[in-house]
């Protein structure tokens, strides 16, 4: 692929993105559309434990099970972007694309306005869940691709919804319509997954975040959201509306590259993307070029998202102040425990969080909180007979027994599955603006290979001089998310004297050992590293960390979005002349 951001004959394809998540600001379609040029407008609403949710919606009433906050963002937004020729497309369709659709039809016969709207689905096989082989399932979507919303813009379509496409998809298929890429223009379409997977996080693009935060301003206006500009050879350029908040630079996107992916390998339904292809390079201000991605051919198998009821859990916090906190902390879990010997839940997980500062002068500074999780799958017996458990001791146990609530209530909680199916067991339709249906043809696909890399150079050894004991952020950024029950970290140097030898000492010194001392939770558990010497970094991905996910996990920060910012805090042994 050349690294020149124009290729082709049609002009790049301006694709902004104004959601990250099901609950991001709400204000941001708007602000997108009134900000700037933009062709097409994309918006990711969906997340596993976003299924979940949309799952328990549909239990309650059938018509539901779509991100309800598009609806409203829409509402106030249609005629805005009929107006200005720009095309919506989002993944908000989530378990009921139909519906969606429908609602948004309503929308516009109440605005007076006459949208094409189209819509993408097949992804759903909670029917034959069981057949498939997860008959617990309480949802169960294949990730798809963006050849049917393709297909939908080719159509006229001015507002496209889908179910579960990969987040990148709701940006792959407005540049496949506008470029005319057909199924085996691998490194195209590798191109613009990149820049989906750049943009659908919405400002974490721009600044979001980002562990080097002190390089922007921090004046509290609101970020801003990113854009594509992707030409025809799948190079893009990266950035945002003018005067908007926040950065757009080369550490930014590094830091987004590097976020939930579980290799070298970013596998999706359209194409196989090898990340340590990508190159990066600053243009100017808040415009960086991504190049150079190579792509294969996809898997052979489609990833699918299942939820299933894992049963209920319930949380309460003790705080403990000033001297003896782990003596306070044995006490109560001593107390709490024999108080519910009689008949235990499942499952109690304690954690003891915060480090007491000695002699502090503020009450919350000499304080610790000690959390205790209980799980079981009878609702009533982590109901209010564990959390009213826990109060009865305010009288009883440690001095300066103190809480953070009152007696709770049970919630259940949700166990997520990623599990594999062959393509041919979904069909994915596109149902279009004139009321027909066409079924999408399935991609060819392949096995890959993880890239070869060179052996490491023996960078360490080269450092034989003094080291200091200092924070590994001292010279190293991060950003950390979770991936199911799998933890990701992606760890790299950023801009600046010394980058090139401080990305291949930090390539050697991430071993599967030494992620085990920075994170001692890891011990037992899975690990493997990639390197990505383009982006100057590496990829960690800890093994079930999170255990059955989000939304079941008891962990302290359930999707792993500190991981990163504790370990650049851990202390190690870097060579002075890196500092």
């Amino acid at each position: 692929m050349s690294d020149q951001p124009i290729s082709g004959s049609r002009p790049p394809v301006i694709i902004g993105n104004c959601s990250g998540f099901y609950g991001d600001r709400i204000s941001a379609m708007a602000e997108m559309l009134k900000g700037g040029k933009l062709d097409y407008l994309t918006g990711d609403y969906l997340a596993e434990l976003t299924m979940l949710i949309l799952g328990k919606d549909r239990m309650k009433d059938p018509s539901l099970g779509y991100a309800k906050t598009f609806l409203r963002q829409m509402e106030g937004s249609m005629g805005t972007a009929l107006d200005k020729g720009v095309k919506i497309v989002s993944n908000a369709g989530g378990l009921n694309p139909a519906g969606l659709a429908e609602r948004l039809q309503s929308v516009a016969d109440e605005l007076g306005l006459a949208p094409k709207i189209a819509y993408v689905d097949g992804d759903d096989v909670l029917a034959r869940a069981a057949e498939l082989g997860f008959p617990n399932a309480l949802t169960a979507n294949a990730y798809l691709g963006g050849f049917g919303i393709a297909r939908a813009l080719d159509a006229g379509a001015d507002i496209v919804v889908t179910g579960r496409v990969t987040d990148a998809s709701v940006v792959v298929g407005p540049a496949i319509h506008h470029h005319g890429w057909g199924r085996t223009s691998y490194d195209e379409l590798a191109g613009a997954v990149i820049a989906g997977h750049i943009i659908e996080c919405g400002t974490q693009a721009c600044g979001g975040n980002f562990s080097g935060f002190m390089q922007l301003p921090r004046d509290g206006q609101p970020l801003g959201f990113p854009i594509a500009e992707i030409a025809a050879n799948g190079a893009c350029v990266i950035t945002k509306h003018e005067g908007t908040g926040g950065l757009v630079s080369v550490d930014t996107l590094s830091a987004q590259l590097l976020y939930e992916v579980q290799s070298a390998l970013y596998l999706g339904p359209d194409v196989t993307v090898d990340l340590t292809s990508v190159e990066l390079a600053q243009q100017g201000p808040d415009r960086v070029l991504v190049s150079g991605v190579i792509g294969a051919a996809p898997p052979e198998r489609l990833k699918v998202c299942t939820n299933e009821l894992g049963g209920f859990r319930n949380a309460m916090e003790f705080i403990l102040t000033g001297l003896n906190i782990a003596e306070k902390a044995d006490w109560v879990r001593a107390q709490l425990e024999q108080s519910l010997s009689a008949d235990p839940p499942e499952s109690l997980t304690w954690s003891l969080g915060g480090n007491p500062i000695a002699d502090a002068d503020t009450e919350q500074g000499a304080s610790a909180i000690l959390r205790v999780v209980a799980k079981d799958s009878d609702a009533n017996k982590v109901g209010r007979a564990f959390s009213s458990a826990c109060v009865e001791l305010a009288l009883a146990s440690y001095p300066g027994f103190s809480m953070t609530s009152p007696p709770t209530n049970a919630a259940p909680y949700g166990i997520y599955r990623p599990e594999y199916i062959d393509r041919g067991e979904v069909v994915e339709s596109v149902h279009l603006p004139d009321g027909s249906v066409e079924v999408i043809e399935t991609a060819a696909f392949a096995e890959q290979d993880e890239p070869v890399l060179p052996p490491p150079a023996g960078v360490i050894d080269e450092f034989d001089g003094p080291t200091n004991w200092v924070p590994l952020g001292t010279i190293v950024q991060a950003r950390s998310g979770d991936k199911g029950g799998d933890a990701n970290i992606g760890l790299w140097v950023g801009q600046g004297d010394k980058q090139a030898e401080r990305a291949a000492w930090l390539r050697e010194f991430m071993t599967v050992e030494r992620v085990r001392q920075l994170v001692p939770e890891a011990k037992g558990l899975d690990i493997e590293i990639f390197a990505l010497p383009n982006l100057c970094g590496v990829n960690v991905l800890i093994r079930r960390l999170l255990g059955d996910g989000v939304a079941a996990t008891t962990r302290f920060d359930p999707q792993a979005k500190g991981l990163g910012e504790w370990v650049r805090a851990r202390k190690v042994d870097i060579p002075e002349e890196l500092l």
